[in-house]
């Protein structure tokens, strides 16, 4: 059996990402015809034409698109044992943390707490959106991603999904809201001004469908996508929030805000997002399982 040689999977993985040899060829300070001498040095060894043409540009074909999907779990495991191994012994650990933009700040505080105070442990942590976090995890640049979004899953996903909490969502409100008389949850509802989450999250959806259910019209004053200013919002009293109550936690103990109802049936998921990594970092172990 022909040993497969990685420096051509690597020059092969970088023309199907570039789509073109001579992009590629010129990213990779080669020759395009060498570059393609190469390239068919690794199609002779597997047997199978990897590239068809259309116009100037290179199209995967089947065989194609399987070795990419091999070329990629090898070189990722190959990027995992460097960046694992590389901080073997050191005196200082590092957890790269990726946190959708929009999440609770006290949950992400929650969820390092154990790490904090920590002079063996650095933590890096980037917030984003959704796509831009999971790019940071499939290319090893993110150990763990803090979500209340679960990305979609199949067989052949990599991510591994840890539901680390569930919160009950509340109305919440300033003092002076909650002591107008309106008690019961249609007459909240109906009563107050709405600050809602943006429509293209769960919780949008899942407050939308209690609402229909219950047969009420509301007035929405302000549709947010920054927990961060939908606190800020239902502090300045602009009306009643939608939201976790850990969100506003500080608040509540203080007595600036209070939780005028639980929504039944609504809750939050908090969730962490992995690789199934061969190697995965050791400090994560213990946050996952300290929440789960």
């Amino acid at each position: 059996m022909a040993i497969l040689n990685l420096h051509h999977l690597r020059l092969f993985r970088a023309v199907a990402r570039d789509g073109t040899l001579t992009g590629a060829a010129r990213n990779l300070n080669l020759s395009p015809s060498a570059l393609s001498t190469q390239l068919r040095t690794l199609e002779d060894s597997l047997g199978h034409d990897l590239f068809e043409r259309q116009g100037r540009g290179l199209l995967l074909t089947e065989a194609g698109r399987i070795a990419l999907d091999h070329a990629e779990a090898i070189f990722r495991t190959a990027e995992d044992l460097t960046a694992t191994l590389r901080n073997a012994g050191g005196a200082q650990r590092t957890l790269r943390v990726g946190a959708l933009a929009t999440l609770s700040r006290n949950f992400q505080i929650g969820f390092l707490r154990p790490l904090l105070g920590r002079t063996d442990v650095e933590i890096v942590l980037r917030s984003g959106s959704q796509a831009e976090l999971l790019r940071g995890l499939d290319s090893l640049a993110l150990d763990v991603v803090l979500t209340n979004l679960a990305p979609p899953r199949d067989a052949a996903s990599p991510y591994l999904i840890h539901q680390l909490d569930e919160q009950p969502v509340s109305l919440i409100a300033s003092p002076a809201r909650t002591g107008e008389g309106a008690v019961t949850l249609d007459q909240l509802l109906t009563k107050h001004p709405l600050i809602l989450p943006t429509p293209e999250t769960a919780l949008r959806a899942a407050f939308d469908a209690l609402v229909a259910r219950l047969g009420l019209s509301v007035r929405i004053v302000a549709e947010v996508d920054d927990m961060a200013m939908i606190r800020l919002l239902v502090r300045e009293d602009a009306g009643l929030a939608v939201i976790p109550a850990i969100v506003v936690r500080d608040e509540l103990v203080a007595g600036t805000l209070v939780e005028a109802v639980r929504l039944p049936g609504m809750a939050e998921s908090f969730l962490a997002v992995t690789l199934d990594r061969r190697f995965p970092n050791p400090l994560l172990g213990d946050l996952i399982t300290g929440h789960a």
